[in-house]
Parts: structure tokens; sequence; C-alpha cells
């Protein structure tokens, strides 16, 4: 059997993926930093310009320098709203699309909010007055555990300067998409997982996706997806299948 090909869609750098490791066991997996992320270059004409279609465009750059005409895509949190248009823009390539803390849409207000406001409202006000303790403990507390020290600290290495970072952030938690429409359109298998608990993303979100999209493959664990074993497990099963 060939073996599958995976691209994992970052929130802002590649080392969020602790799973890749054991995923390329199994698969050929590409992934990346966003840009102005790590050894990233900031788009010309400053950074600006970053937002969720110069993420798209960093992530198509991978497959295309692999010559790929044939992957699964992956996200978590609102790297799933990054892999969803990504995916878009290149549906015949596309086998099947994972999406960790699976939402439609980013609301944080409402009577379902998908995002926990509060959250959002207290992350966003640690990086604009104290942004060294967004990187080494925010982001961190942020993933509830999900990953070891060691990674931790390979994560802060990548961050950038505190007027990227903010960038980054504001494209997903201010102008985060909905995603349902381009679900729709796509028309490829679905695996849609839960992180059980999370302080960010409701169960309410969850509930919408899967009520939407009743035949997506679900899996649910206590980490976020890229620091999840269940999900590497998942997502090997979902690729196999939709690959047979």
């Amino acid at each position: 059997m060939t073996r599958p090909r995976i691209l994992l869609c970052p929130q802002f750098t590649e080392v969020e993926w602790a799973i890749a490791p054991q995923l390329e066991e199994w698969a050929d997996v590409a992934t990346f930093d966003a840009p102005g992320v790590g050894q990233e270059p900031v788009p010309e004409g400053g950074a600006e310009l970053i937002d969720r279609d110069a993420v798209v465009r960093r992530g198509l750059q991978e497959v295309e320098g692999r010559g790929w005409d044939s992957y699964f895509v992956a996200g978590d949190a609102w790297g799933s709203a990054t892999a969803a248009q990504l995916a878009a823009e290149r549906p015949r390539a596309v086998q099947g699309l994972a999406l960790g803390h699976a939402t439609l849409s980013y609301d944080t207000e409402g009577a379902r909010p998908a995002v926990s406001g509060e959250m959002v409202a207290a992350m966003t006000q640690l990086l604009r007055t104290d942004y060294d303790s967004f990187v080494s403990y925010g982001i961190t507390q942020f993933t509830q555990g999900g990953f070891d020290e060691e990674m931790a600290a390979r994560m802060v290495e990548r961050f950038p300067p505190n007027d990227i970072a903010a960038r980054v952030w504001e494209m997903h938690v201010m102008r985060a998409e909905p995603i349902d429409g381009l679900l729709r359109e796509l028309d490829r298998p679905l695996l849609f997982s839960e992180h059980e608990g999370c302080l960010v993303f409701t169960a309410e979100g969850y509930e919408d996706a899967i009520a939407a999209f009743p035949d997506a493959r679900r899996v649910a664990m206590h980490k976020p997806s890229g620091a999840s074993e269940e999900f590497a497990a998942a997502l090997r099963e979902f690729c196999e299948t939709a690959s047979g």
C-alpha cells in the first residue's frame, strides 16, 4: 500500500504537532511555520500582510515543493481554519480532512459560542501586556499540559517578535472565518476530534459540527489533537480507510 501523505497545518509553528514523529512511522508528513515564525520570512510589505491567505499559500508551497498530487490535510484549533481553506484551494488533491477542536465557526458570542470569549480575551491581554509570559507560560497553559517541557521550550524558541505574534494571534481570534461552507463544497471524508474539557473550544461548537456533518468520523481525547496519541491512531485509521 502506498504511504499516505499528510500536510499538518499549525496555528503558529510546526512544533505544535508533537505527534509528527508517530505519524512519520506510517505516512509521509509535511508541516511548516506560519510566515514570520521561526526562520520563515515576513511577507514583502511587512507583518500587516500576514493573514489566513498568506498562511495557506505557505502550506501550498510545502506540498508543491514535495511534488504531492494527492494528500490528506489536518489542522488543530485555529489551525483547522487554515486546513479547511487550504483544502478548498486544491480540492481535487485532497483525500480527506482531519480537524482537531472541530468547530464550524469561531464565534465567542451568542447562545452557543464555539470559543470561550473570556479565555481569548485573557490571552490577548497577556500578549499585549506581558509578551514573554504569553509565550513561555500562556501558550503552554493554553494547551493544558499537552506538551512536555522540551516541546514547550522548542515552541518558545520559534516564536517571533511581539508585532508578528500579535498579527498571527489576531488573525486567528479576531478574523476567524466560518468553515462550514468550505467543508460542504469540498465534499471529502472528514475526521472531527473533540478535546474533552478544553478551556477554550466549547462542547457546543463540537456538537454543532457533528450535527451538521453526521457522517464525519469522530474521536475524543483529553489533550490537544497535535499532542494526542489517540488522535494519531484515529488519523491513521482515517487515512487508511479513505485511501482504500
